[in-house]
């Protein structure tokens, strides 16, 4: 695309749209600020990059409203959007070759349930195995070496990647992106505690149900409920090496980051933003637009939305740096009160 091309592939998306430069030059693709040469597109959305404004080597850059655009060294156009991260986004997806997860049709070596039911134009890899009683809707994708275990439905338009696992009873919704490794489904980790101190399991009778537009990292896993439904909402991100356990509700387009551990029976709300190695302990409630910072631990519920965590146990924000503060000074404040100290006991015991 030119440079005017994508000024209007952004206008489907953003008003305004500014243009300011050559808009005959020819974009091959994207790249990043700092390695972006001529013929490509990068982007600015942090004023600590501003100093890229005229070092920069790339032919477009998508920057901010207001960003202070010079002349590019004579080399660069601008075009000006209220959100260059979103827009740079758009660019990315209309550049992007799409990813061929397997050859369309079904393989050879699939083994497919006499009872399951496949819908128009769904493709199934190598050694794939899906069980009896199966529903699979039109467009989905599976991936070599995946499993997918007796009377599991999915939605049209989805992606499951080589080897995930989904258990017997799983229903996934539409356009739902599964990466390598993940394992839906699982028993919940229950076992009652006997007087010998042994342990019985207990049976895992529940499902997991994923809603639409969700996508799961790699190596994460979702645990089967031990009764109803585990339940990750419509437009949730879940990041690799995730573990929601049995139970779980995640509310629709939660974002959870990588290595974070949710624990049995916490229901977590809507547009949350859960960071990396976040815990969970169970039977939490977790309010709407909730921000968990990474490594926090939450052992409460948190029942106002819109507030923000940190630390271990987690508190507000603001208050767990403010303590942290107090920490890091402890150090000079011993000096200072050791200093009072012997000055207090020159005061009581002059020298003669």
């Amino acid at each position: 695309m030119t440079v005017q091309e994508i000024k209007a592939y952004l206008e489907r998306f953003f008003d305004p749209v500014e243009l300011v430069g050559n808009g005959d030059v020819p974009i091959t693709g994207p790249a990043k600020i700092e390695e972006a040469g001529s013929g490509e597109v990068s982007f600015i959305a942090n004023e600590k990059y501003f100093r890229f404004l005229d070092l920069t080597r790339a032919s477009l850059l998508i920057v901010s409203s207001g960003a202070p655009v010079g002349t590019g060294g004579g080399r660069t156009s601008f075009i000006k959007v209220g959100d260059p991260y979103s827009a740079f986004v758009f660019i990315l997806e209309a550049y992007a070759k799409p990813r061929q997860v397997v050859s369309p049709g079904i393989a050879r070596t699939a083994v497919i349930g006499g009872t399951a039911v496949l819908g128009k134009n769904v493709s199934v890899g190598e050694h794939a195995v899906i069980g009896e009683r199966c529903t699979i809707g039109a467009n989905t994708v599976i991936g070599a070496n995946t499993v997918l275990m007796h009377d599991v439905l999915i939605g049209s338009g989805c992606v499951l990647y080589p080897l995930v696992s989904c258990y017997d009873g799983t229903v996934i919704g539409d356009r739902v992106v599964i990466h390598s490794g993940s394992v839906i489904g699982a028993d919940g980790f229950g076992f009652a505690p006997q007087k010998n101190g042994s342990y019985i399991k207990i049976p895992q009778m529940g499902i997991v149900q994923i809603d639409d537009d969700v996508e799961i990292g790699a190596n994460t896993t979702i645990d089967r409920a031990t009764m109803g439904k585990t339940h990750v909402g419509k437009g949730a991100k879940i990041d690799n090496l995730v573990q929601i356990a049995h139970n779980c509700t995640i509310g629709a387009d939660t974002v959870i980051a990588a290595q974070a551990g949710i624990s049995g029976s916490v229901s977590i709300g809507r547009q949350c933003l859960i960071g990396g190695q976040a815990g969970f302990a169970g039977h939490l409630d977790v309010a709407d637009n909730t921000s968990i910072a990474a490594k926090a631990g939450v052992s409460k519920t948190i029942q106002n939305s819109g507030q923000a965590y940190r630390g271990v146990p987690a508190q507000l924000m603001r208050e767990q740096l403010r303590q942290e503060a107090l920490v890091r000074n402890l150090g000079a404040m011993k000096e200072k009160l050791d200093e009072l100290e012997a000055r207090l006991k020159t005061l009581q015991h002059p020298p003669e």
